[in-house]
């Protein structure tokens, strides 16, 4: 059996330098540099566990973004949502008008693009403090430095963490969505955009608002599951009340038949009856339930329909100003 012999150091050489086969022989041959040729055990082992650590990092991120998607995936496509989707009394709703499938897709993608933003930054947080430690990098004072600045910045953006923590909640909750016609208060409109800290809405004028989430106490959804359209009816006190509430039923029901506003129906129209009466005359009132988004669309329709229907009929309508059959005659 052959023993290998270390190699005597040459004068002017590091004396690891004559371990052949060891980094340190390697160095110091490839750079002819004694600093390096002493580090060359810790420059291969810091590299190896640093190259470890990102790649450990980037395989985490992979496998956690790859589930996150296929939770979301199979919560938008899956066939207990199909079902849930075709089916009313799961979705919890006794008229069939709940919440979409497509309505939840939504809600689960944004629900994941959130945690795959979060897992991302806790990985990079993570590997970013293994990668200091390695190469010998002192924690605890960064660590103590970070938490203080925690505080103040934690106290210094109670207004940011409150749109945050409730732009969470909203998503969460389901409380609204893109698209949906929502009254926030001051602003109200359809909802173009829903992110952790800000809602954006365009109003009926096309003015964009930017609200942010901490801000919203209430919120009004005008678009989750269905939508009633509402049509007053003025008359005058003259009028023939059952003639008129008759006259608007016909009318109403053979609108909402015609195919341009077929689609957005989901039940006949029905009359309430008198709503108001007041000195300028008496208000009936007509309701419709629609699909989300869709009352004001009929409701315009029907108001033509109906104003049309009185006028055929010759139905006196409540005027401000006197006609000019009752104005005083001059002497």
């Amino acid at each position: 059996m052959t023993t290998v012999l270390p190699t005597a150091a040459v004068p002017g050489q590091p004396t690891c330098a004559a371990d052949a086969g060891s980094w340190c022989a390697e160095f110091y041959k490839w750079t002819n540099s004694d600093f390096l040729a002493r580090s060359a055990d810790t420059i291969m082992s810091t590299t190896f566990n640093t190259a470890l650590i990102v790649v450990l990092c980037i395989a985490a991120r992979y496998v956690i973004h790859r589930s996150i998607n296929r939770i979301v995936e199979g919560a938008t496509n899956s066939r207990i949502t199909r079902l849930v989707g075709r089916a009313p009394r799961l979705r919890g709703s006794t008229n069939g008008n709940g919440p979409t499938t497509p309505r939840r897709a939504q809600r689960a993608r944004t629900i994941g693009s959130v945690l795959r933003s979060i897992s991302s930054t806790v990985i990079l947080t993570v590997g970013a403090i293994m990668v200091l430690a390695e190469f010998g990098v002192a924690l605890a004072p960064i660590l103590a430095s970070a938490g203080i600045v925690g505080v103040a910045v934690g106290f210094g953006a109670q207004n940011l963490v409150r749109d945050f923590l409730s732009g969470m909640f909203m998503l969460l909750e389901d409380q609204y969505g893109v698209g949906d016609i929502i009254d926030a208060g001051e602003a109200s409109g359809v909802v173009e955009a829903v992110g952790l800290r800000i809602t954006t809405l365009r109003d009926h004028q096309g003015t964009v608002w930017y609200v942010r989430n901490g801000e919203i106490l209430r919120v009004g959804n005008k678009s989750q599951g269905y939508a009633v359209a509402v049509i007053d009816l003025p008359l005058s006190h003259a009028a023939d009340i059952p003639s008129a509430r008759a006259i608007a039923e016909r009318a109403a029901t053979e609108r909402v038949a015609e195919e341009d506003v077929a689609d957005f129906v989901l039940e006949p129209p029905e009359m309430l009856g008198v709503e108001r009466v007041a000195a300028e005359g008496v208000t009936l009132r007509l309701t419709v339930k629609v699909k989300p988004g869709q009352q004001f669309a009929v409701q315009r329709a029907l108001n033509a329909a109906i104003a049309d229907a009185y006028e055929d009929a010759g139905v006196p309508r409540p005027s401000v100003y006197p006609s000019a059959e009752s104005r005083p005659s001059m002497p």
